[in-house]
């Protein structure tokens, strides 16, 4: 009996950071003049996109590597830099909404040259484009047999000369072969590839299965916010009749989202006998279920996402501010406040929660910092890394320095995060409720700023102190455009080789 020879084994597979090691050596040797990927970009590569990144195993030995991200055809212009697609190496232009997949590059072993591993990793593109209803993948591939000829003609020559067969270029060849068509010559690409002395060619590959997405968001998407105002009130029921005012307001404009303001429901607390602070704020959640039941009713019956303000609530025996999230669809989600203000413990003895939530909606993803959650820098981070774009800041302050410290804060979010902020906060007194008396607002929705945007990054403001509706319609698209192409780019631009922020689960 004779023992058969095996043949090679080959496996595509997703990329892990256990390949790390392996995908630097072979850049070096694929790309000696090009400085390869490092092990953070990688691992960045791997923890954004992990589908994307595409690897083939020979025998167990990973031979050739690929990189990708997605994008938006919206958001992506024909002429740009590799610099620009991959800024620092980073795939913080990954867009997991992009309707187009962006092939970054492709190493193969060259000792396994010949066995059609790159044409493996164009199919496995495919099919990934296939199966998320993508329109296209676009690469700006090399061309290394310019350099041979640069002296006798221009790179665009040069590319015509490849596509009429009169030359071959081992990469512009190969890409024809597997169904890529060319859209134009990129100069300056990535200069440091002499081999092309800096051109790309770009090239697309049309998916023939896609149809166009019908999604779910749109890219405008009105808000409102309410400057509430403190008075003394005798009923559960006079606090539903002054809530359902504002929602029926909110509702007749066709508002998306209604925020109230931080501990709404602090009104109800003359209702209640008990006259210690700390006790008072525990016997508010007995109101619990009607505010739920009502808020809940409204958002309904009124076609409108509501952010109830917050209210404190016993759960396990501890008592907690919570941020109600209403959606029109009957829906209820919660976001506990994780940073307690010295007269929150005093007072009431507040705890804390422990996570930033980001919430679905009808109209894309959202995030609730309550009050004091927006003057640390770190929870918008999170909140925008989950994919919030808009953030929704309910608040409660008492002196004017208090405001300023939550609107100065907010302000910032919407720069460093490239994400829209409403801040909805209250007014007025309640002179017989100890902690809770004295209120100072001028609530406002805030935009980034930059050109496209309204002056000051301030869309729309209250009068100070004075019981208003705020609404606004924010475009969506704007942010989108405007992280890649504004005048500066915080979000993009941060030095993730240098520093980072990192949650505890």
């Amino acid at each position: 009996m004779t023992d058969e020879l095996d043949e090679p084994r080959v496996i595509i597979r997703p990329l892990v950071a256990d390949d790390i090691d392996r995908i630097i050596e072979l850049q070096r040797r694929c790309f000696p003049s090009i400085e390869p990927w490092s092990r953070v970009h990688l691992e960045d590569h791997i923890a954004r996109f992990p589908r994307g990144q595409i690897g083939v195993e020979l025998d167990g030995e990973l031979v050739a590597s690929s990189s990708s991200l997605l994008l938006s055809s919206r958001d992506y212009d024909d002429d740009h830099t590799f610099q620009e697609i991959v800024p620092r190496g980073y795939l913080t232009n990954h867009d997991p909404d992009g309707n187009l997949l962006y092939g970054i590059d492709i190493v193969v072993n060259p000792d396994t040259r010949g066995m059609r591993l790159a044409r493996r990793i164009y199919d496995a593109r495919k099919e990934l484009v296939q199966e998320l209803g993508l329109r296209k993948i676009v690469i700006a591939g090399r061309m290394p047999g310019y350099a041979k000829v640069a002296a006798e003609m221009s790179p665009r020559e040069y590319v015509a000369r490849v596509v009429r067969k009169e030359l071959t270029d081992p990469v512009i060849t190969a890409q024809l072969a597997n169904g890529f068509v060319i859209r134009d010559v990129l100069d300056g690409y990535l200069v440091e590839d002499e081999e092309s002395r800096g051109y790309a060619v770009l090239m697309e590959w049309l998916n023939p299965t896609y149809a166009p997405r019908q999604s779910g968001h749109r890219s405008r998407v009105r808000v409102a916010c309410v400057q509430y105002q403190m008075r003394t009130i005798d009923s559960f029921e006079t606090f539903q009749q002054n809530t359902s005012f504002f929602v029926e307001a909110a509702s007749d404009y066709r508002t998306d989202f209604l925020l109230f303001p931080e501990l709404i429901t602090n009104q109800l607390l003359p209702l209640l006998e008990s006259k210690r602070p700390g006790l008072a704020a525990r016997e508010l959640d007995r109101f619990t279920d009607q505010y739920v039941a009502h808020f809940t009713q409204l958002a309904i019956r009124n076609n409108v996402n509501i952010i109830g303000g917050t209210h404190l609530t016993v759960e396990d025996e501890r008592l907690y501010n919570v941020a109600y999230l209403f959606r029109r669809d009957g829906s209820v989600d919660k976001q506990y406040k994780l940073h307690i203000t010295p007269a929150e413990a005093r007072w009431w003895g507040v705890s804390a929660g422990d996570e930033v939530r980001v919430f679905d909606t009808d109209r894309g993803k959202i995030a609730i910092a309550i009050c004091y959650d927006v003057e640390f820098p770190e929870y918008a981070r999170r909140a925008r890394q989950l994919g919030a774009r808009v953030l929704f800041v309910p608040y409660n302050t008492d002196l004017r320095s208090s405001h300023v410290r939550v609107r100065t804060c907010a302000q910032a979010r919407c720069i460093e995060n490239n994400l829209y902020v409403v801040l909805g906060g209250m007014t007025g007194n309640l002179p017989l409720v100890d902690g809770a008396d004295v209120h100072w607002a001028q609530s406002a929705i805030l935009t980034p700023s930059d050109i496209p945007f309204e002056r000051d990054g301030v869309a729309v403001e209250a009068t100070p102190n004075v019981e208003a509706l705020l609404v606004h319609e924010l475009d969506l698209e704007l942010l989108r455009r405007t992280e890649r192409t504004g005048t500066v780019r915080p979000w993009g631009d941060r030095r993730t080789d240098l520093y980072e922020v990192t949650w505890k689960e």
